[in-house]
């Protein structure tokens, strides 16, 4: 037996916000503020807000389109923010909400019961409360027995979470269901025009488990962390007893300084780690990568070949998906696991604030 990715699973919000919407709301509210702060503007103590247009957005990202949990408070230029309703806390939280749909699919898609499962982890960014923990919720939503936990590197949370499954299998787990669930919507400045339009919200699922199942066999993790104020959000517990003021309890980057870290270092990485693992580019039949920027992932290929990559050997769902964070890199690879045959190779690489990146080596089985 080895330890193998059996199925995986998507679930999307049925709202979605196009490019042109987005636009149109921004620019809306960019006139209303330049006009309001017209004189402030003049004199310096303010800056002007600087519009959008659909082709910047997809020149600079290859995004059109993205899900989102409510769109209605989104484009409200009065709010900027989805409108969701706090629940009960009897009542199933958002995100155990969508990470239990996404679940069941990968337990379908992995022909694989809940008794059959003994760790939950959920791994995402956007993690909605303190505790108790969101994998806690989803493993009782299911009727998994055993231990649940949750854990945040950022958009690297996938690759991270499939390195700790392998740990816990190697230490006698039965199987693992990672859930992956981002509602990026609820801390992104609409606002802003650097960065309205980057993500969106989506949950995904993925089991990992020793067996002789056909699927993905797990060949090597990598794991690496590198301090970097580059992407930030200093939304936290002590907020409320700091009195904070500041404007940055929201996603915060310095795009063009994580752009010129960001690309080689990855690119250096995953080049190590095929070297290391006696596998060259040219045997890896998919580069499932995290999608953030499709510009970003075209240059980390290219250093790592040498050469222009054929692009239908990077798999991009940025167009319908946007930036779904951490879950990125499993829809990738569940849109395209049959375009792997077998004895084929393939990788999943997710990187983000920290830095933190992460790549996991697999091989159809």
């Amino acid at each position: 037996m080895s330890i193998r990715i059996t199925g995986t699973g998507v679930y999307a919000p049925k709202d979605q916000i196009s490019n042109e919407e987005l636009v149109e709301s921004l620019n809306t509210y960019v006139a209303r503020y330049n006009q309001q702060y017209a004189a402030e503007i003049e004199q310096g103590t303010k800056k002007a807000l600087l519009p959008s247009t659909v082709e910047f957005i997809e020149k600079a990202s290859g995004i059109q389109s993205r899900y989102v949990v409510e769109k209605s408070g989104i484009l409200d230029i009065d709010r900027m923010m989805p409108v969701l309703t706090e629940r009960n806390n009897e009542e199933l939280s958002l995100q155990a909400e969508m990470g239990v749909e996404a679940a069941k699919q990968a337990m379908k898609n992995a022909n694989i019961s809940a008794d059959e499962i003994d760790v939950v982890i959920f791994a995402s960014l956007s993690i909605q409360r303190a505790y108790p923990a969101i994998a806690i919720e989803i493993q009782n939503a299911l009727g998994v027995k055993g231990y649940a936990f949750d854990m945040n590197v950022a958009c690297a949370s996938a690759t991270f979470a499939i390195k700790q499954a392998v740990d816990a299998l190697k230490s006698g787990s039965k199987a693992v269901l990672m859930v992956n669930v981002e509602v990026m919507s609820g801390q992104v400045d609409f606002s802003a025009r650097d960065s309205h339009f980057i993500f969106g919200d989506v949950a995904t699922a993925t089991i990992i488990e020793q067996t002789h199942k056909s699927g993905f066999e797990v060949l090597n993790c990598y794991l690496e962390t590198i301090y970097s104020n580059n992407i930030r959000n200093n939304f936290g517990y002590l907020n409320a007893s700091e009195d904070a003021v500041r404007d940055d309890r929201v996603f915060r980057q310095d795009g063009r300084k994580v752009f010129k870290d960001v690309v080689p270092l990855v690119a250096d990485r995953i080049a190590v780690q095929l070297q290391r693992n006696g596998l060259s580019v040219d045997q890896i039949k998919r580069f499932w990568m995290h999608q953030a920027n499709i510009n970003m992932n075209s240059l980390i290929l290219k250093m790592i070949a040498g050469k222009t990559v054929d692009p239908e050997r990077m798999p991009m769902v940025l167009a319908e998906y946007a930036n779904t964070s951490s879950a990125g890199v499993i829809i990738a690879m569940h849109q395209s696991a049959d375009q792997v045959d077998v004895g084929e190779y393939a990788l999943l690489s997710s990187f983000g604030a920290g830095y933190a990146i992460g790549s996991v080596i697999v091989k159809k089985v």
